[in-house]
């Protein structure tokens, strides 16, 4: 693609759904605060996500991408994922593995998932089950597993915090054995629960750094077809990026709201009342709005303002 500007876009260039704030963990470094009661009193309906879908293929947008919550537990997210599928819209799926069963693997394959992302964050059960209480080990290793028997390069997530950090190699090496597509991993994001207990669950930069070179370290010495991928910023440097260049995306909330970031609390659309088109149109407007831009800077002076990050408020543009 030519354009190098979100107002080169008629339309994004994809979508990231949260279908819903529900899922059966309580995961220590959550973004979303989602939890087995956390879940949207006013989430959408079935025939509201369908229309929400309509309008996604209507707008010739190429990619969404699924997470939550779990969004396997939403009872017509399959019905969603099989419109997008049969036009052709790639379709990546965020999860905590438990709901891929033997039938959701098959199901899963027959859509030609693009991308499926199952969260490990431990290389043992013990840690692992630490960090994503409700979230077992085993369901996701499982889940991997049988994700990779049928062809789908399942990507194992790991969030580095301070009781897992230690594990992060032996987490990739898991990764590498179970003939995963890719290790993913990168700074624990500053947002929902784990914005919430920062002090007490954050691994400091050296650490960090030590395990990152620690990591590539490990690809170069024992190649693989497992890709080591490593996002570079944290969630501060981040905003500052997307300042400069936002994503062509829209972030949908449960509710059908639609933020500019998953960092950011602004809301300038709601699919209950605005198309597609229109959410664009105001998120496009919103990123260059002076009440954005100062939110920004102050994040900068003052991180722990990423602790609205989960809230959506309205935005006039």
């Amino acid at each position: 693609m030519s354009g190098r500007s979100i107002e080169d876009y008629s339309a994004p260039l994809f979508i990231a759904w949260q279908l819903t704030n529900r899922c059966a963990g309580r995961c220590l470094a959550c973004c979303e605060d989602s939890g087995p009661d956390r879940g949207w009193v006013d989430e959408l309906s079935r025939d509201e996500a369908l229309e929400v879908t309509r309008q996604i293929i209507g707008a010739g947008i190429p990619y969404v991408a699924f997470g939550g919550g779990e969004p396997l537990g939403v009872a017509h997210a399959w019905e969603v994922f099989d419109r997008l599928a049969a036009v052709g819209v790639a379709i990546k799926i965020e999860t905590d593995g438990a709901r891929v069963d033997d039938a959701a693997a098959e199901r899963l394959a027959g859509l030609s998932v693009h991308c499926l992302q199952i969260s490990v964050d431990g290389a043992t059960a013990a840690t692992h089950d630490r960090m994503r209480p409700g979230s077992p080990f085993d369901a996701a290793v499982a889940a991997l597993k049988r994700a990779v028997a049928r062809g789908l390069e399942p990507q194992m997530v790991f969030t580095p915090a301070r009781h897992n950090v230690a594990e992060a190699v032996q987490a990739f090496d898991l990764a590498v054995s179970l003939g995963c597509g890719a290790f993913v991993t990168g700074p624990m994001m500053r947002l929902g629960r784990a914005a919430a207990d920062w002090d007490g669950l954050a691994c400091d930069d050296d650490a960090w750094a030590r395990t990152v070179d620690a990591l590539k370290a490990r690809a170069v010495a024992h190649p693989s077809s497992t890709k080591l991928s490593i996002y570079p910023w944290d969630i501060v440097s981040e905003l500052g990026h997307q300042l400069v260049e936002p994503h062509a995306m829209l972030l949908i909330v449960p509710n059908g709201k639609v933020k500019i970031l998953n960092a950011l609390p602004f809301s300038p659309a709601d699919l209950r009342r605005d198309t597609i088109s229109e959410a664009w149109d105001a998120y496009r407007r919103a990123w260059r709005s002076v009440e954005v831009r100062d939110f920004v800077a102050a994040c900068f002076r003052d991180p722990s303002l990423l602790r609205h990050a989960n809230e959506t408020w309205p935005l006039s543009t």
